[in-house]
């Protein structure tokens, strides 16, 4: 993809998550973009994924849920407010519930496709409906709920950030 993911737009201090922060080398670094009312995020499992041989471990598959989850959600609270991403003050969401249902065992080797439609913006809240599919089958389906982290919050990480 040539445009920005949702994750391109968190400011650095924010940007250390492991399933989506784009500075933690180690981390999964998933890029999520919008595809019309629904957001997408391919990832491509490595072999050290295994939970058995030939299939994903289950906290890979939440963690994809879980930051792809908070990437729509903060991607739909700039829509609600009608601003780009890249403007301030920056909106960053947290998992305040994660629910993710496993239907069938999610093979290793193809690429994994994670999409999300979100189910309500209210106030400081978002809920989001995901699944994974794999060669368009789904094999796993969650739901999250994300609460906006409040800006007082964000001055102190980024305060915090810049004393280190």
């Amino acid at each position: 993809m040539t445009t920005p993911a949702f994750q391109d737009f968190y400011p650095d201090h924010l940007s250390h998550c492991y399933g989506c922060g784009r500075l933690n080398d180690l981390g999964h670094q998933i890029k999520s973009y919008w595809d019309a009312d629904e957001s997408v995020c391919r990832f491509q499992p490595k072999p050290y994924h295994t939970a058995i041989p030939g299939y994903i471990y289950g906290g890979l598959l939440a963690s994809l849920i879980d930051c792809h989850g908070t990437g729509t959600a903060a991607a739909a609270g700039y829509r609600a407010e009608n601003r780009p991403m890249d403007t301030e003050p920056p909106l960053r969401y947290l998992t305040a519930s994660l629910h993710v249902d496993y239907l069938k065992p999610t093979p290793m080797g193809p690429i994994l496709e994670v999409r999300a439609r979100v189910k309500e913006v209210k106030g400081r809240k978002v809920v989001v409906e995901e699944w994974i599919q794999v060669n368009g089958v789904i094999t796993v389906k969650g739901e999250l709920v994300a609460v906006q982290v409040p800006e007082n919050l964000v001055l102190d990480l980024l305060k915090g950030s810049n004393e280190g």
